[in-house]
């Protein structure tokens, strides 16, 4: 018998390290150019269809969406982070300060990392809108934030092909979509004051707000994205992020909003915020502002879907190599209140 477990020990030592040989020689190319257009296409002509209402916080369209969100990612084999069948994390009302907000939810999903399964990469979107005006136009709300949301299915999707090869994440991943946004940032207020994996576990937040469009400073060229805060608390994570577009896809790499006398304010304007403002570095993408910002003609046939492809794929690549790299992210520079 001793003997046996012996030949065990090292056998099953190689078998270790053949998996973590595997993550390394993996093509992340490859789960990358699963996320399409025409996927996102799909996915969005659903989501910011007139039967999501708007998908005003606590209304009937909001549930509709998270149901739809929770669907798809039960759908992919997903798991929900809560346990069982419930993928929603309650958002008490008492977190809103104006009107009488319904109960809400932020929905939840999770894959469970290989070997650093306690440390967490959080990839995020806000899935409410602003509904619908007295006249019962519906604000669709596909740019905002339809196309974050949908690209983060996209990415999810990715991401469980390659754990299907047996590539699984080193680091767990914590997919979240907020609801409340429209309301001062609350569903992911509400994550960072009651997180369902400690901040000090979070290794970083990618962010998505607003990737379908092209805005009037880049006309004719859906190869570029803003990217906002990436520099802000580390400085490796700036880094890497250059390095995996540089040797990848080569997107133009905007940082017109990341100044910090920027008027428009971006850095805090978005649900990454809060996960700033706890010392977790982040980097929030965006396609800039268009004239059917919070109108009812931010309708899908308005995306443009190449666009919102190669913005997603950049975003599954990034969170590629930060769940795969040896060390975790340093944070190396003072948090900024903003105030």
């Amino acid at each position: 018998m001793k003997k046996i477990l012996l030949l065990a020990i090292p056998a099953l030592l190689t078998a270790c390290g053949a998996q973590n040989k595997q993550i390394e020689n993996a093509d992340p190319l490859k789960y990358a150019s699963s996320i399409t257009p025409e996927e996102l296409k799909e996915h969005l002509y659903i989501f910011a269809s007139d039967e999501f209402e708007g998908r005003e916080t606590g209304e009937p369209g909001q549930k509709k969406a998270a149901e739809y969100l929770k669907a798809e990612y039960k759908s992919l084999n997903i798991p929900s982070p809560i346990g069982g069948d419930d993928y929603y994390q309650e958002v008490p009302t008492s977190y809103f300060k104006r009107g009488n907000i319904k109960p809400t939810e932020n929905v939840v999903a999770y894959i469970k990392g290989s070997e650093k399964p306690d440390e967490i990469l959080v990839i995020s979107s806000h899935y409410d809108h602003v509904g619908m005006d007295d006249e019962g136009n519906v604000f669709n709300g596909a740019d905002d934030d339809g196309s974050g949301t949908v690209g983060i299915l996209e990415i999810a999707e990715a991401f469980m092909q390659a754990k299907k090869d047996g590539y699984t994440p080193k680091r767990s991943i914590l997919f979240l979509n907020v609801t409340g946004e429209e309301k001062g940032l609350v569903g992911s207020k509400f994550y960072t004051d009651e997180p369902i994996f400690p901040l000090a576990n979070t290794v970083a937040n990618l962010n998505i707000d607003m990737i379908g469009r092209i805005d009037p400073n880049h006309e004719g060229n859906n190869n570029y994205v803003y990217l906002i805060g990436s520099d802000k608390l580390s400085t490796e994570l700036h880094e890497l992020s250059e390095t995996v577009n540089a040797r990848t896809l080569k997107l133009d790499l905007d940082y017109t909003y990341n100044d910090e006398n920027d008027p428009n304010r971006f850095y805090f304007r978005s649900d990454h915020y809060n996960f700033a403002k706890n010392n977790i570095p982040i980097i929030f993408y965006f396609n800039g502002v268009h004239a059917d910002y919070h109108k009812i003609t931010d309708t899908p046939d308005k995306i443009n879907y190449e666009a919102l492809a190669k913005r997603a794929q950049l975003v599954f690549l990034t969170a590629w190599e930060i769940a795969n790299r040896e060390e975790r992210l340093v944070v190396d520079k003072a948090g900024d209140s903003g105030k």
